[in-house]
């Protein structure tokens, strides 16, 4: 082989190898993954929810709520559509492999009345033609594209999985606190059951002479000061069940959920396994993997462009002046050729194409850092809210059941003339605070379960081979 020729080749080899896909880099760094942990899990725990697990809180409507979402929220109805773009963009990017066939059909006539008019301008012309190009993608260009789009796409699923997962622990949270806003609701009417009974009481008292209207207009203003809450209760649980029924996909109007017991709609204990397990059981993280992925491809696509394209042209066809002879082989032609296109000067167009791409992917890699970092957190949190709202709970239950009784004896001691009404006030004022008090901590306990399932991903896992980053366990083992 001529020297001359040599170069040539090995110009080629080393452009067609500038023009390969590269590794997508890997933003999993080890000072970002936790080895475990902090917050134990509940003893017994199952370890990683179930695709289902809203079906675990026991409650059939809630269950049923869940499903109308899936199904008529507006939100997942827009991440699906995004879906079908971003199919249709991968559509696109993957016509770019095959070759571009066209055909066109002509029909002139024309006119020449002067001497030296040629034949063929006078009369008519039939004209039968078909065009084919074909761009050659030595250098991987078209096929980043559509690598990009795929994992665009990848992202839109991901995105998808994601609002879904978002859109059901959203129902069940609205449903948990419509719960609780009755509960406390129906506590208030029982306070002023209670603040009835003991201004009775009084009255009796006040009209015997035994006591001054100083305790009449105690109780009087414990009354109203009951009263005045239930009005802004009512508009919270209105503005729940509102936003359930946005949740939903239906109008507010007319729509009403039944009242439910929320002592006994309990979250089954769930915990988490390795932190590494956790970056493919979220469908935010996978798509912040995706969309890094797709960055990374449209790298490889900007450094590409820089190399020439070469590009296979064809076409064929029929010339005839009537319609019946078109078809003769006589009136057939043909031709073909190749094109080479290099940019000489752009202005910096295709530079700075490259490094746009290059910062967009530095931008990916620290929005995947930072979804990891975040969904550490989110589980952290859970269980922390899990296991200190459950102590909480334990504790003002012991706290309601001696205040009933310190309540009760106030009452009986009043009645008797052996204590004053400042004590009823006081004893009234703390067990009806306490009983309001859990029903906050029991919606805050169950929601912290709820937010638990939504922080494990909710059952989801990523499949293998949607995977493009490498958790740090993975890397140590294919080593060995």
């Amino acid at each position: 082989m001529n020297r001359p020729l040599l170069l040539l080749t090995s110009s080629l080899m080393a452009a067609m190898l500038a023009g390969c896909s590269t590794p997508i880099p890997q933003a999993l760094a080890p000072q970002i993954q936790p080895k475990s942990f902090a917050t134990a899990a509940p003893d017994q725990a199952k370890i990683w929810p179930e695709p289902s697990w809203w079906q675990g809180f026991g409650d059939p409507q809630l269950t049923s709520l869940v499903g109308e979402a899936q199904t008529g929220n507006r939100d997942i109805a827009v991440a699906a559509a995004r879906v079908l773009q971003a199919e249709a963009q991968s559509t696109i990017q993957r016509a770019a492999l095959f070759p571009q066939i066209g055909g066109q059909a002509d029909y002139e006539r024309g006119d020449c009345k002067g001497t030296s008019c040629q034949q063929f301008l006078n009369g008519k012309r039939f004209g039968l033609t078909l065009n084919a190009s074909y761009e050659l993608d030595f250098w991987g260009l078209a096929r980043d594209n559509l690598r990009a789009a795929q994992e665009q796409l990848k992202a839109a699923r991901f995105a998808q999985t994601s609002v879904a997962l978002t859109v059901t622990a959203n129902v069940a949270s609205q449903y948990l606190a419509l719960q609780a806003i009755r509960r406390r609701i129906a506590i208030q009417n029982q306070n002023l059951a209670a603040i009835n009974t003991i201004l009775e009481a009084i009255q009796l008292k006040v009209k015997a002479g035994s006591i001054s209207h100083l305790d009449l207009a105690r109780e009087q203003a414990q009354l109203e000061q009951v009263q005045s809450t239930i009005p802004a209760l009512e508009t919270l649980e209105r503005q729940t069940l509102y936003n359930i029924a946005v949740l939903l996909g239906r109008p507010p109007e007319g729509f009403d959920v039944p009242t439910a017991d929320l002592d006994k709609i309990l979250a089954p204990a769930v915990g988490p396994g390795l932190p590494s397990d956790l970056l493919v059981r979220r469908p935010d993280i996978a798509q912040a993997e995706a969309n890094l992925a797709s960055a990374h491809a449209n790298v490889d696509a900007a450094r590409a462009a820089f190399l020439p394209q070469i590009s296979l042209t064809g076409s064929g066809g029929f010339l005839s002046t009537a319609v019946g002879t078109l078809l003769q082989g006589s009136n057939f032609g043909y031709g073909y050729g190749a094109n080479l296109l290099q940019t000489v000067f752009d202005g910096g167009r295709l530079l700075g194409q490259k490094d746009l791409s290059e910062a967009q992917q530095q931008e990916f890699i620290a929005a995947y850092q930072s979804a990891a970092l975040n969904a550490y957190s989110d589980v952290e949190t859970a269980l922390v809210q899990v296991a200190n709202t459950g102590r909480s709970e334990d504790h003002l239950r012991r706290e309601i059941t001696a205040a009933e009784e310190a309540f009760e004896i106030s009452q009986l001691q009043y009645r008797q003339g052996t204590a004053d009404l400042l004590n009823v006030l006081q004893a009234q004022q703390q067990l009806f605070s306490a009983q309001d008090q859990l029903v906050q901590i029991q919606l805050a306990n169950r929601q912290a379960g709820v937010h638990l399932y939504e922080a494990l991903g909710g059952g989801w896992v990523e499949q293998a081979e949607d995977r493009t980053q490498v958790a740090e366990a993975e890397a140590v083992a294919e080593k060995k």
